[in-house]
């Protein structure tokens, strides 16, 4: 529960042919018996992640991956899951058994170059040649004997450091000392003796900013704020609260929603401003996708399959065709929909919700997110987004 969250957990992902050593040496870099290791091709079957602290670049998930050259149906749906990898990897470990780069592996290496993604080519089980080269056009290691494996830590710590400063979820908004209000309502969707991760987070931001975060339900909302000795430099509101709580904020109080500020924070917030504006042209029968970034256990009231088909229904006066996503089951043929409505994705990293938003964006698929999607509709968008910066991405 006081974990760094996954979403802003750095991802370094270790690639490669089957048998050439990725779990020994993901289990030798982690310092633990994380992966499954054995001599028959194929072991890993699904990949593997490990979260934990590594110095000096700080939290980050390891992932172990399958095979890239696996065969078969079955090792044909391994590698396609090896490839998902890919869409949330901040830098990668590409693991050899000999100094020579075969096809599936250079096939790796322009992925990564097309992607953008630092990378790093080592060759394994180094412990098995007479001599180590002095000159070794790839990185030596031996997972067996611990040969290099404190030196790959620091060459993986030195290329997946950030390169730009770290964003803030609201910090860079308020100044030291400003009261900011947090909506949470309690209701039946609520975890039960605990906050969800983006109210979490959010608080933690404030507080690091020397704000003072005042936490209420929406029913207590329009007392507390009369009560209040101060006035709000902001007040944050769960999504689903909008319309009630726009109505109790005056209009000279800044309103968010946790939502929209974590559109702003992945870095999708222009793209969703304007994919929004597609749910005013849907028609009978259009398809639209709602996706989320992690899988949990749904209420009757669910906001993704209940709420939000029933708002945009009533929004459109249409009768459209929903689809669902959620986790890691994000389509890449997205052609069929007229738009793409994702939750806040605060257990995503930053990478993988780019090459979502990127996907929708090359097949011309408007892309937006639960917060800004139910603004829209309550008519209360540009209220919503007036104190963030619009212009660009982030």
């Amino acid at each position: 529960m006081n974990e760094t969250p996954s979403g802003n957990r750095v991802h370094i992902a270790f690639f490669g042919r089957r048998n050439t050593g990725k779990s020994s040496l993901v289990n030798a870099v982690t310092g633990q018996n994380l992966a499954l290791v054995s001599e028959v091709k194929g072991t890993t079957t699904d990949p593997v992640y490990k979260a934990m602290e590594l110095l000096p670049l700080g939290p980050v998930v390891i992932i172990d991956t399958p095979g890239f050259d696996d065969v078969g149906e079955l090792g044909e749906l391994r590698v396609q899951r090896a490839k998902k990898v890919l869409n949330k990897s901040d830098a990668a470990i590409l693991v050899l058994e000999k100094q020579v780069l075969l096809p599936d592996e250079k096939e790796l290496v322009e992925i990564f170059i097309d992607r953008n993604i630092p990378y790093l080519i080592v060759q394994n089980k180094c412990d098995l040649l007479d001599t180590v080269p002095e000159e070794n056009e790839y990185m030596p290691v031996s997972a067996k004997t611990g040969f290099n494996i404190n030196l790959l830590k620091e060459k993986i710590a030195e290329i997946a450091m950030p390169q730009e400063p770290e964003r803030k979820l609201v910090a860079d908004l308020i100044k030291p000392l400003d009261l900011v209000v947090l909506v949470i309502p309690i209701d039946k969707a609520a975890p039960k003796g605990r906050l969800i991760l983006p109210q979490q987070q959010a608080i933690r931001d404030i507080l690091e900013a020397g704000g003072v975060a005042l936490s209420v339900r929406e029913s207590e909302l329009e007392k507390t704020l009369a009560n209040l000795g101060k006035k709000p430099a902001l007040v944050i509101t769960d999504s689903q609260a909008f319309a009630l709580v726009s109505k109790v904020v005056p209009q000279d109080i800044p309103l968010t929603s946790f939502s929209i500020l974590f559109a702003r924070y992945k870095g999708f917030l222009k793209t969703s401003l304007k994919g929004a504006v597609a749910l005013d042209s849907i028609t009978d029968g259009d398809k639209i996708l709602i996706c989320e970034g992690c899988t949990h256990h749904r209420q009757c009231d669910d906001i993704g399959t209940v709420k939000l088909p029933r708002w945009i229904k009533e929004h459109t006066a249409k009768e459209p065709e929903f689809s669902f996503c959620s986790g890691g089951d994000y389509p890449h043929d997205l052609l069929p929909y007229k738009i793409v409505i994702h939750c806040g994705a605060c257990m995503l990293n930053e990478r993988e919700m780019q090459y979502r938003r990127k996907q929708a964006e090359e097949q011309n698929v408007p892309f937006t997110n639960y917060g800004i999607t139910i603004a829209h509709i309550q008519g209360i968008l540009q209220r919503s987004v007036a104190m963030l910066d619009v212009h660009g991405e982030g």
